[in-house]
């Protein structure tokens, strides 16, 4: 038995500063400009296998079900998904996945996938919520300072990569497991930019404008 968690994160822009930022200095926190470009969006599709603490992400143009469907496929193609007996999708009730209609679509394509909904107005009850709203969006998306869909792109794609090298979690029940830990430390990926724009470069509080 598998059990991915999974959901979606809209309209995720590549901004790109009128100035580059200001490194901290002694008694003075990092400067961000707050005027930006927009340089366009992405769509962010993730699956996360909740026991192996395995990331699989994609970014498409719009959200829709030729999108999820692919996610679906990067996941159920590879082992130990496409042998297994049973997948449980978790997902919340979003319009390429919600209904009976959507669950036979995913069931006569891939016969061992389960899909399990959140109940309506809960989706946080939705494990993946921690990974977008506490890992992706501090380690990743902030501040937002990209030059090009490419670049953000490169960002997204690789965190994965770096959160799952970066330290395994202890032996034992899931619930004495550690956190995820910092990717502070670990490898680089060969797809990053030479600007990393994963590291924990700030934090909200310490932000200046």
């Amino acid at each position: 038995m598998r059990v991915i968690s999974t959901d979606e994160k809209t309209s995720i822009q590549a901004r790109r500063r009128i100035h580059a930022s200001l490194p901290p200095a002694s008694g003075r926190p990092t400067r961000v400009e707050h005027e930006y470009e927009r340089r366009g969006a992405w769509a962010y599709l993730a699956a996360w296998d909740v026991h192996r603490a395995k990331i699989f992400g994609r970014c498409e143009a719009t959200t829709g079900i030729a999108p999820f469907d692919r996610l679906v496929e990067d996941v159920m193609a590879q082992e130990p998904y496409r042998s297994a007996r049973r997948v449980f999708w978790i997902s919340d009730n979003g319009s390429s996945h919600r209904g009976q209609k959507a669950d036979q679509r995913l069931r006569s394509r891939w016969p061992s996938v389960i899909p399990v909904h959140t109940p309506v107005h809960a989706s946080w009850l939705n494990q993946v919520e921690i990974y977008f709203s506490t890992i992706i969006q501090c380690k990743v998306l902030t501040p937002s300072d990209f030059a090009s869909l490419a670049e953000l792109e490169a960002a997204l794609l690789a965190f994965p990569y770096r959160y799952e090298n970066s330290q395994p979690l202890s032996a034992g029940p899931s619930h004495e497991r550690n956190l995820p830990p910092s990717c502070n430390g670990s490898k680089p990926h060969p797809c990053l930019p030479q600007r990393d724009p994963l590291e924990i470069r700030h934090r909200n509080s310490e932000l200046e404008y």
